[in-house]
């Protein structure tokens, strides 16, 4: 253990480091920034087709960016939209693959928890 004593704006504290050898230390590569789930969908808005996956908002926002149209085809993990939330940029993600239908945000559009975006059937 190391002491140390630092100044911060003018106060002075006094910390503790442990000193850890190479081999004691697990070595990580840094990973992809985690995406957040959707929550479970809120009654659709629009009808869903049979078998359709409802992409919900994860959090209220305002929707910066839609980069599919209805009849767009999407792989899992395309980015569908992006979401400015508490200053944020925020993708949302396709959960599946599928073919877009059900639009229902625009540009510019502010969105609650729980909004359907769209439906990937």
């Amino acid at each position: 253990m190391k002491k140390y004593k630092v100044n911060v704006n003018g106060t002075v504290y006094e910390i503790t480091l442990e000193v850890c050898e190479a081999d004691d230390v697990t070595a990580s590569s840094p990973s992809a920034p985690a995406t957040v789930p959707a929550p479970a969908a809120a009654p659709a808005s629009a009808a869903a087709p049979a078998g359709g996956e409802t992409v919900s908002c994860p959090m209220p926002g305002t929707i910066l960016a839609v980069n599919v149209a209805n009849g767009s085809a999407v792989k899992k993990g395309d980015v569908l939209f992006v979401l400015e939330a508490m200053k944020m940029e925020n993708e949302i993600m396709s959960p599946c693959d599928g073919t877009v239908s059900g639009l229902s945000v625009t540009k510019g559009a502010s969105v609650d928890t729980g909004a359907t975006l769209c439906v990937i059937a």
